[in-house]
C-alpha cells in the first residue's frame, strides 16, 4: 500500500461513526465513489425490475440522489464497492448518467469499515426496508420468499423474527400473486392475493383458486374487496356450483345463496319465484351480448308495467 493510500485509510478511520441498525452496529463513513465502482449485489433480497422513471425525476429535480447509498468493500475485486441498500437509487442514477448526464456520475454513499457477512447484510437490509412505507404495501411477502430462496426456511424465519408458519403463508401469498397477470397494476397482485388467502383452507380448493385467478385475469372481478364476498358463496352448495360453472360470476352466485333452502311457492308467487330464478340462471356473456337489444328492453318496460300494476291492486 502506498503512502497515499495509507493516509487515506486513516482519513476514512478518523471519520468512522456508529450506525446501529436494530440489534447490527456498523461503523461507517461517507464519501462519494463513481458510479462504475459501485457494484450491486446479486443476493439482495429485492426483487423485480429496479428502473423507475419517476425516480429518475426526483434525482433531477433533488440535482441528485437525496439518500447516500450504504455500501461494503467488495470481497473479490479490489477497489470496487457492493451494495449494501440502494440498488434502485444506483440504477436510475446509472440511467441518467448513461444517457449523458455526467453531473450525477459520483454518488454518495456510505462505508461500511469491512464486508458484511451475508446475515448481517440481510438483516441491515430488512432492518433499514421495515422503516419504509413500502414494507407493508408490497414487500414483506417478496422478501420473505427470496430469504427462502437465499438462505432456507428456519434462516427466514430467524432473520425476520418471525415463526415458520408466518413465514410460509408470506411466501405462498407471493407465490399466489404471481398468478394474478391481468392487472393494470402488478404491484397490486399482493392485495388480490391477501384477500384471497384471508378465506378459510378448507374452502380455498384448487378448483376454487383457479376459477378466481381466472376471473380477475379476464377482468371479471375488478375489485379485491368483492373476493371477501366468496366467504358467503363456498359454503352454500348451489351458490358454490354456480360459481365454479365457467358462466357464474361472484354477483351472480351471491344470488343464489340460500336459493335450495327456500321454500317452493305455489300459485302466482311460485309463477313470480320461476320467473325470477330463470332471470338469475342467464349467463354474464349472455346479458353481454343482448345489452342495446330493443325489443328485449321493450319486453323488460312491459313486464315492469305488469308488475307495478300488479302490486298496485294487491296492495288496495
Amino acid at each position: 500500500m502506498s503512502e497515499a493510500q495509507r493516509s487515506g485509510e486513516r482519513g476514512r478511520v478518523v471519520g468512522l461513526q456508529e450506525r446501529r441498525l436494530g440489534p447490527t452496529v456498523l461503523r461507517t463513513y461517507r464519501t462519494k465513489i463513481d458510479i462504475d465502482d459501485i457494484v450491486p449485489n446479486a443476493r439482495q433480497p429485492r426483487l423485480g425490475p429496479k428502473e423507475d422513471e419517476e425516480l429518475q425525476r426526483q434525482i433531477e429535480a433533488n440535482e441528485g440522489l437525496f439518500e447516500p447509498l450504504l455500501v461494503e468493500p467488495h470481497p473479490e475485486i479490489k477497489g470496487k464497492y457492493r451494495i449494501v441498500d440502494g440498488e434502485r437509487r444506483w440504477t436510475n442514477s446509472d440511467v441518467l448518467v448513461r444517457q449523458g448526464r455526467g453531473q450525477y456520475r459520483q454518488i454518495p454513499v456510505e462505508v461500511t469499515d469491512r464486508t458484511l457477512t451475508d446475515e448481517e447484510r440481510l438483516r441491515v437490509w430488512i432492518y433499514i426496508h421495515r422503516q419504509r412505507r413500502e414494507w407493508d404495501a408490497r414487500e414483506k411477502e417478496m422478501v420473505a420468499y427470496r430469504l427462502v430462496d437465499l438462505v432456507g426456511r428456519a434462516s427466514a424465519a430467524n432473520i425476520l423474527g418471525i415463526s415458520l408458519r408466518e413465514l410460509d403463508k408470506l411466501v405462498d401469498v407471493f407465490e399466489l400473486s404471481s398468478r394474478f397477470t391481468g392487472l393494470r397494476d402488478p404491484s397490486a397482485s399482493i392485495s388480490w392475493a391477501r384477500e384471497l388467502s384471508g378465506l378459510s383452507k378448507k374452502m380455498l380448493t384448487p378448483e376454487v383458486v383457479d376459477e378466481v385467478v381466472r376471473q380477475v385475469n379476464a377482468k371479471r372481478v375488478t375489485n379485491s374487496k368483492d373476493l371477501r364476498k366468496l366467504r358467503t358463496i363456498l359454503p352454500d352448495p348451489v351458490a358454490r356450483e354456480h360459481f365454479l360453472s365457467g358462466t357464474g360470476d361472484l354477483d351472480s352466485a351471491m344470488l343464489r345463496v340460500g336459493s335450495a333452502a327456500k321454500k317452493k311457492a305455489t300459485g302466482l308467487a311460485g309463477e313470480i319465484d320461476a320467473a325470477v330464478e330463470a332471470m338469475k340462471r342467464v349467463p354474464w356473456t349472455t346479458l353481454a351480448e343482448l345489452k342495446g337489444d330493443s325489443d328485449l328492453l321493450r319486453k323488460i318496460d312491459d313486464a315492469e308495467a305488469l308488475l307495478k300494476s300488479l302490486r298496485k291492486t294487491l296492495s288496495t
